[in-house]
């Protein structure tokens, strides 16, 4: 599906008024609309799309200038995309405006198109609207916040406000008492439908008992409902109150929320919980987010573990207890051999990225861990990074190689913006 964006043309008073220009323009114009592009009517009432700026002719400047203006007082944090062409002076006009642009802390980049039919041009742009519509899409994001974040993330609780400024999604409190409450309110109807799929596909269910599977079942409803109720594009739960005060746990509630799409992180962690929502966004991909157990500096190996996972991106699963507390249910995932990225999005303004590129070597099952464990071998950034420099606890495991992907965003979007 190709993403919608709209363009506008920059003109300065000295328009060539000839058939060539028309034919020249239009040979761009027609290849952008087939590109899922639009004719921007009036950029002083913008859509929340993203905006290409295409530089017709040189001396054109002020006119982009003035149009980053009026869009400067409805989306004031954007990043100005200017596509140049190779004639009519497109290109020196739009390396002089980006220059202004920079002095006046805009983020932005110029594509140049070699022609209409620049195939490695336009898939640059192509590359680019995504990213730009999924700064858009953090903008409109609600998450839940479901409870306060556990006590013990000293580092991993931002002011909600800053999250905003600097990612762009909402925080929305919800109380626990309303969890609590849907909970005990869930009918013993709804819960078989839920419950059948989870215990078939299980490889093993050794130490919940029937009452506790049915217990997480409700908790997961509960979650729903409260995503309804609220909105809610993401949550994270302070799930260790449920098992302090309900003898039950969020793992199954968590994993299936984000199987369903819905990122849920855990333990009220709200900086994991953005950048689960933004891989998930950018790449199309389901995160899982752990803890780094253990590590070897020598070998630059690492273990992370967790008491949930999205069923997912595991081979197989068996249902387990909650590690720390060994009540309720918590899924023991084995997770398959191959290339992942590592990251974790932190600092006092959340402006901060730490990224490693490597592979799960293999998959554990140690009693001494949280249930789902998988060894990671780097090959790009080092372990020593986190005892060194850490972002926090936890961090966020997505499959594939994507390090320059993630990377190139970060810089355009939250570094570049920022500065």
């Amino acid at each position: 599906m190709k993403s919608k964006f709209e363009y506008t043309l920059v003109y300065s008073e000295l328009v060539p008024d000839s058939n060539a220009f028309k034919k020249h323009l239009e040979s761009y114009t027609t290849v952008l609309d087939k590109m899922g592009g639009q004719l921007c009517s009036d950029p002083d009432t913008p859509v929340d799309i993203p905006l290409l700026y295409f530089m017709s002719t040189g001396g054109t400047e002020q006119a982009l200038l003035d149009i980053r203006q009026q869009r400067r007082n409805h989306i004031p944090s954007e990043a100005v995309w200017i596509v140049a062409h190779p004639a009519y002076n497109s290109l020196p006009a739009s390396l002089e405006v980006l220059a202004r642009l920079q002095q006046d802390n805009d983020s932005g980049r110029i594509f140049y198109l070699k022609g209409p039919d620049d195939a490695t041009g336009l898939e640059q742009i192509e590359t680019a609207i995504h990213d730009l519509n999924v700064s858009l899409e953090l903008k409109q994001t609600r998450i839940g916040l479901v409870g306060t974040p556990s006590d013990w993330l000293v580092a991993s609780s931002p002011n909600p406000e800053l999250i905003k400024q600097t990612w762009g999604p909402t925080i929305v409190p919800v109380e626990m008492d309303e969890i609590i409450k849907s909970i005990e309110a869930v009918s013993s109807e709804s819960i078989p439908p839920i419950r059948k799929p989870l215990l078939d596909a299980a490889s093993e269910v050794r130490e919940p008992s029937n009452e506790d599977i049915d217990d997480v079942v409700k908790v997961y409803l509960a979650l729903k409902d409260s995503i309804d109720k609220h909105q809610l594009q993401a949550l994270t739960l302070r799930c260790f109150d449920l098992v302090l005060g309900l003898q039950t746990t969020g793992c199954y509630g968590l994993a299936q929320l984000t199987d369903d799409g819905i990122i849920a992180g855990c333990e009220g962690d709200l900086v994991s919980t953005v950048g689960m929502l933004w891989v998930q966004k950018l790449l199309n991909q389901t995160p899982w987010m752990a803890n780094p157990a253990q590590l070897d500096e020598v070998n630059n190996t690492l273990w992370l573990a967790h008491c949930t996972v999205p069923r997912g991106i595991v081979e197989n699963y068996g249902l387990r207890s909650h590690f720390e507390s060994g009540m309720g249910v918590g899924i023991q995932g084995t997770l398959a051999s191959g290339p992942v990225t590592l990251f974790r999005i932190g600092g006092k303004h959340m402006e901060k990225l730490w990224l490693a590129e490597g592979e799960i070597i293999q998959a554990g099952t140690a009693e001494d861990l949280c249930r789902t464990q998988a060894e990671i071998k780097l090959s790009t950034g080092e372990v020593s990074d986190l005892l060194n420099a850490p972002l926090g606890n936890h961090l966020v495991m997505v499959y594939g190689h994507h390090l320059q992907r993630l990377l190139g965003w970060w810089e355009m979007m939250i570094l570049g913006i920022r500065n």
